[in-house]
């Protein structure tokens, strides 16, 4: 008890706080979701299966941060050949042994016992984010020289390629998100940023007519002309009758008449919560995960080192971009594209790469003591 007296009074307490909250919300919305479902089924394990994994990860996600926490984010970021070695390897192994859950197109998974899987290029978001910050870190005032940038922008866009052959090009934007947000917070020059707006400039249409293949194209164009693809639209249609459906106090959980989304318990689990916590409960979630962000934020300011600021930064990245997308996702802002909600979508290593990601913040938390002066 005195250690873990000790361990609370030294960590960020309100971060795990937030949280504990998120994946509670996360495990009772997906066992009300389990309720109706698979009514044929009798075993308990089956018909509750995913908030049983969900919940079993939170807890072994939490205690991992917790140990992460311990080990001081210079040595992990030091040790980058180590787990970069072992999570791309698993990446690459997907190109062999990979397979396409139902409802997807892209190979990104290893299937485990018991009816498991693993997703690696969750867990190689993790090694980018030490390995990208390292980088940085190590150029320093050079970062602004062309020989410096260069390598950080093959650094940046090697994974990239990785994913993009693999097939999972929501996961590889989210990759591109995290790495530009912590070039950008590393001290990038104005006149590069300005050239990277004229890339992207240039890259839209070249991506749209020699990359992109004609359903991803579809997807997009959806959003412009619903009428036109009222196939493509169609679960974004239904979660955006259960977001409306919620009203303003939702109609609680574990009630029969909950407007039917196919999938909710994963992308569009956003939409069930709306609907069964109404405007409160949306304005719930965005709460919780803005509140969690600001303290990467405030944890990379509170860093007395460039290196702890930037791992602050990646986690920060990955949690914003993650609900944007997906939250887009669910208002029909924004195409279809496989991104999770942060500890709350269904998925173990989703939710474990999450609780790890937070392991590092709470790591630069820990090992940055204040000062008297």
């Amino acid at each position: 008890m005195k250690q873990i007296r000790s361990y609370l009074k030294n960590t960020d307490r309100a971060c795990l706080v937030l949280c504990l909250l998120l994946s509670t919300l996360s495990v009772v919305t997906l066992t009300s979701i389990s309720y109706f479902a698979s009514k044929a089924q009798y075993s308990f394990f089956a018909n509750y299966k995913t908030p049983l994994v969900q919940a079993f990860a939170a807890i072994l996600g939490l205690g991992c941060a917790v140990v992460v926490s311990t080990v001081d984010y210079h040595s992990l970021a030091n040790i980058w050949k180590f787990h970069a070695a072992i999570t791309w390897g698993l990446v690459l192994l997907t190109f062999f042994i990979g397979y396409a859950p139902g409802n997807t197109s892209n190979q990104s998974w290893i299937a485990l016992p018991m009816g498991l899987s693993l997703q690696p290029t969750e867990l190689a978001k993790i090694s980018f984010i030490l390995t990208f910050a390292l980088h940085l870190n190590q150029e320093g005032e050079h970062l602004n020289e062309p020989a410096s940038l260069a390598g950080v922008l093959v650094h940046l866009c090697l994974p990239l390629l990785v994913i993009h052959f693999q097939g999972d090009d929501g996961t590889g934007l989210v990759f591109l998100l995290v790495g530009l947000t912590m070039l950008f917070c590393s001290g990038i020059g104005r006149k590069f940023i300005l050239a990277g707006v004229g890339a992207v400039a240039v890259a839209v249409p070249v991506l749209w007519f020699f990359i992109m293949d004609d359903y991803q194209k579809n997807r997009v164009l959806a959003l412009f002309h619903p009428q036109d693809y009222p196939d493509l639209l169609w679960q974004q249609n239904q979660a955006s009758i259960s977001i409306g459906a919620g009203q303003i106090l939702g109609r609680g959980f574990f009630r029969v008449e909950h407007h039917s989304v196919p999938l909710a318990q994963n992308d569009f689990i956003f939409s069930y919560i709306s609907e069964a916590l109404g405007f409160v409960g949306s304005l719930l979630v965005l709460g919780l995960l803005f509140s969690l962000s600001a303290k990467m934020v405030a944890t990379a300011f509170r860093s007395q080192d460039r290196l702890g600021a930037l791992i602050c930064t990646g986690v920060f990245g990955v949690l914003v971009w993650q609900s944007v997308i997906n939250i887009g996702m669910n208002l029909t802002l924004l195409p279809v594209i496989g991104i999770t909600l942060p500890l709350l979508t269904a998925g173990g290593t989703s939710v474990l790469t999450t609780y790890l990601l937070i392991g590092l913040e709470l790591s630069v938390y820990r090992h940055n003591k204040r000062t008297l002066f």
